[in-house]
Formats: structure tokens, sequence, C-alpha cells
């Protein structure tokens, strides 16, 4: 019998600064290590003040700031540690962990954040500096004189992403990261790992209480975008749609890119914004990681926002119809979706088109809510603005699986063990509750540790 220890560093099972320590008689290692999105300082950072010795190394899944956004307070912190991720993860992670000390400095100065930045510019490098990036589907030692080895398997969320298999001696760990079972525009679905002898799968369940994922298909959203947009434009509006810079972006460019060329689309200009340029400049370099059937179009067919904080660029960016794709998918304030909505919401004609989560506390779920005449605040400390616009909606793109989806790779790997994570009490309490029951099932709560042996 081998027992591991695992505890939940962040928020126990729930999404957000999610870093998940293992130990064993053959040493600790850290399963990835990120940021709470919707927390501020020192709390944003999982409880890095519960490692007693420095783990072994940290093991990144993929480059959303909620999984990978405090590997440098990790590494400053702990010297000896080693980190490993794919190649493309770490790439990635250059882009969005440069950015994230800019967004901590901004709102350091504009809400009087204490503790932000978090970490430096040189912190960010000197972290990359001491991470190795590796292919898919090798197996590495985590150090010279460990035991453990880790494989990296792709996973289908974002470009890079994968899930972890840790071999222990006397016990294999799965950890899933975030899955995607369906294809999507740009990267293939996961394929379960169905003959690894996993003693125990950590599986996440961003959608286990969604009950209409089966339902919900690529091509209907698709279709569903595609008229909307289409409408707004012929009425000579602009489309916007808030995206998140890392999976969405990319995929939604290609999606709009696709349509045009196939006359679906009017052929007007087709914007993005910064941050989700220079993730589709990695998507351009690994093109290899994506879908044998996909077709990355040139990131030089789509347009520059600008600097759309200034009201100026944003009158120009208006007067013509086009559709313009901008960070952040959630509208939080004082990012390029929440400025340029507020002169959107001012007029009939425009649109504004969600493709992702929306958290209830953000501005841009708020927005999709509320009714005509409201009044929203779209710029920290701004003046509210009244809404016109009542061309507001959603759609279903997701890069996580469906619960019925994530219940089916429960039993292809047939863990002897399951640790249900990254989802919301509902979520988590219908995957436990719909487990096989020949399992022995786990939710950990924040700094538990959990015992689990085979």
């Amino acid at each position: 019998m081998s027992t591991i220890a695992l505890k939940a560093l962040g928020n126990g099972p729930e999404i957000g600064a999610n870093s998940y320590l293992v130990t064993s008689e053959a040493g600790q290692v850290l399963l990835d290590c990120g940021l709470h999105p919707k927390k501020d300082g020192l709390e944003a950072l999982p409880a890095l003040g519960q490692l007693d010795a420095p783990p072994l190394a940290v093991i990144v899944s993929h480059a959303h700031i909620d999984h990978c956004g405090a590997v440098p307070r990790l590494l400053k912190a702990f010297p000896s540690t080693e980190c490993y991720a794919t190649q493309p993860t770490l790439s990635i992670m250059d882009r969005m962990l440069h950015n994230s000390v800019s967004v901590m400095g901004t709102l350091a100065l504009e809400r009087g954040i204490s503790g932000y930045p978090l970490y430096s510019h040189g912190d960010v490098e000197n972290a990359l500096r001491r991470a190795y990036g590796l292919g898919m589907g090798h197996e590495f030692s985590l150090s010279w004189e460990s035991p453990i080895r880790a494989a990296f398997h792709p996973n289908g969320h974002v470009l890079g992403s994968a899930s972890i298999l840790l071999r222990i001696p006397g016990h294999t760990l799965l950890y899933s990261g975030d899955v995607c079972v369906s294809e999507q525009e740009l990267m293939g679905g996961l394929s379960p790992l169905s003959d690894a002898g996993v003693d125990t799968l950590m599986i996440e369940c961003t959608r286990g209480s969604h009950v209409e994922g089966p339902h919900i298909t690529l091509q209907a959203e698709v279709r569903k975008l595609c008229k909307e947009i289409k409408a707004v434009l012929l009425q000579g509006g602009v489309a916007l749609v808030p995206s998140f810079a890392l999976g969405r972006t990319q995929e939604i460019l290609n999606i709009l890119a696709r349509l045009q060329e196939n006359g679906k689309l009017p052929d007007v200009p087709i914007y993005a914004s910064g941050l989700g340029r220079a993730v589709y400049e990695v998507y351009s370099k690994y093109t290899e990681y994506l879908k044998p059937t996909a077709e990355l179009r040139p990131l030089q067919g789509f347009k520059r926002i600008g600097d759309v904080w200034e009201r100026n660029v944003r009158r120009d960016l208006l007067k013509s119809p086009c559709i313009i794709v901008a960070t952040s998918g959630m509208m939080m304030e004082n990012t390029p979706s929440a400025m340029l909505a507020q002169d959107l919401v001012r007029n009939e004609r425009h649109g504004i088109f969600f493709v992702g989560y929306l958290d209830p506390d953000t501005l841009g779920h708020k927005l999709l809510h509320a009714k005509k005449g409201e009044q929203l605040t779209f710029e920290v400390s701004g003046q509210p603005i009244e809404i016109v616009l009542e061309n507001r909606q959603r759609f279903h793109f997701s890069a996580h699986a469906h619960r019925e989806h994530l219940r089916w790779i429960i039993e292809k790997v047939n863990p002897r063990n399951v640790v249900f994570v990254h989802g919301d009490k509902d979520a988590i309490q219908w995957m436990y509750d719909n487990c096989p029951g020949h399992m022995r099932k786990f939710i950990p709560a924040p700094g538990e540790e959990l015992l689990i042996d085979v």
C-alpha cells in the first residue's frame, strides 16, 4: 500500500487560486499555482505559507492565470523548486504573467490595493528562466535523485494545456487540469487515459451543474452568433464580442474569419485587442498542437484596436460597421471590452455578444441582465451610463467538458479514488453524487490534508 497526502492550497474544490500539494515519502509536488480572479492583493494567492518545505517542483497544466498566476511568487520564495509545463504553455505564460504585473500595477494606483503587484517583471523573467518546457506524452523525472516521474497528456482545453500524470512509487495520480472532450474550432478534444493504471484521479467540475451541456453544440452556437452579428452589421452597427485572451479569442477570431470566407458574414474589419493578439502569435508558432484539421488564419488579417482609453480612438472605431473581439471576457471595469461597451450601450444599432462564462459579480453579467434605462459604471471612478442598447446576448462557447463528458472520463480512467476540484458547490456535489459507486470519493476543503491510499 502507498499513501499520498493531498492538500488544496487555494479555495479547496472551488475555482480560483488553483494549487494542489501532493506529498509522499518520495517528496512534495505542487500541481498548478494560480491566482484567484475574484480576490485582490495577498488574498488572491494560494496559501503558500502552508508549505513547510520547498516542493520538488511545480507542474503547470496550462497558462490561464487561475492556474499559473502565482508561479513567480512561489519560485521567488523557494529558489530550489523546479517548474515544468509544456513548451506552448511556457510561451503563453511569458505573455500572461508580464501582463498581470502591468494590470496589478495599474490596480494598485487606481484602487489603492496594498500588496500589488505581487511580483515584478524581473520575477517573471527569473521564473521562466528556471522553467522547463516539455512535449506531450514523454515521462520525465522531477530531479536526478527523485523517483517521481511525470508526463503531460493533451486535454483539449487551450493551446498547450495538459493533464498531468504523476507516477509516485506505489501510487499513480492523474490531474485532469481543465478539460474539453468536444472539438473546438482549433483544439481537438481529450482522449482519456484508459490504460494508465491510475489510482487517483483529480478531475475538474466546472460545468458539473450545467444541465443543458449535452444539448449545446459548437455548430449551433456558431450559426446563432453569425445570425445576430450579421443583423447588427447590416443595420450599420458594431458587434462587440468580449473574450478571454487565451483560448476564446483565438477560437472566435478564426470562427469569424471562416464565416466571412464562406460569405455568411459581411466583409467588414475584424479587430482584436492586445493580449489576445500576443497569445495568437504563440498559437501561430505551435500549430502542431492544434487539431489536424485546424486552419489558423494569419494574425495580420485582424486589425489592431488601438488605445481605447482615448475617446477619439473609440469614436473613430465605432463610425463604421465592424466586429471587435476584446478582452476581458467578463468585461471587467477599465478593460478594452468595458471601455468600448460604455460607448456602444448608448446606441440601439450595436450589439454586445458574450461568448463565455460570466461570474455574477462582474460588470459583464450585470450588463447582460440590465434592463433598458438602468445605469452602470464601466470605468473605475467613472460616471454611470444609461443603458440604451437592448441587443445584449450570451452564447455558449465553452472549453470545459460538460458533466456527462466528465462522468465518461471517470469511467474510462476507472481509478480507485476520485477527487473533485475546480467547480462551484452545486457542480462539485452533482459530480460527487453521480460518480460510479465503487470508487472512493473526496472533496478537499481549503487547507485540509486528505490521506489517500491504494
